[in-house]
């Protein structure tokens, strides 16, 4: 089932214009709480009241950047949601797409990869 996951969206403007954009779309979406962002993409996709990890905040430093993670989007959904938010001016660096590869990872771990990626990109090379 199509959902998309939200990470840090504490600009209202910027929240509710995705979100508007989700339900133009019928993307169900799930705002990740900081400390949800160490469980494994597939359980926050599959559950919505979830216990902070063992070893609060100290233990378990969430990462604060906006983020999108998208999961079994249609063609059209996929490619309304990203023109749209182009459209609107939204522009969030930190997107994917979750994969069999990737699904395991928590969140912070998927977010780790997407900074060194982009970090390669900034630096004029390929991500590796």
């Amino acid at each position: 089932m199509a959902k998309v996951l939200l990470y840090n969206f504490t600009d209202d403007k910027r929240r509710q214009t995705v979100k508007a954009l989700l339900l133009r779309f019928a993307i169900p979406c799930r705002e990740v709480r900081p400390l949800e962002q160490f469980y494994p993409l597939e359980t926050l996709l599959e559950t919505n009241d979830l216990p902070a990890p063992e070893g609060g905040p100290e233990k378990n430093k969430p990462f604060s950047d906006e983020m999108l993670v998208m999961h079994a989007l249609s063609p059209a959904q996929f490619n309304g949601l990203l023109d749209g938010m182009r459209l609107a001016g939204v522009r969030v660096p930190l997107k994917a797409v979750v994969t069999p590869h990737n699904v395991r990872w928590s969140s912070r771990r998927l977010y780790g990869e997407l900074r060194i990626e982009q970090e390669a990109l900034r630096a004029g090379g390929g991500a590796k």
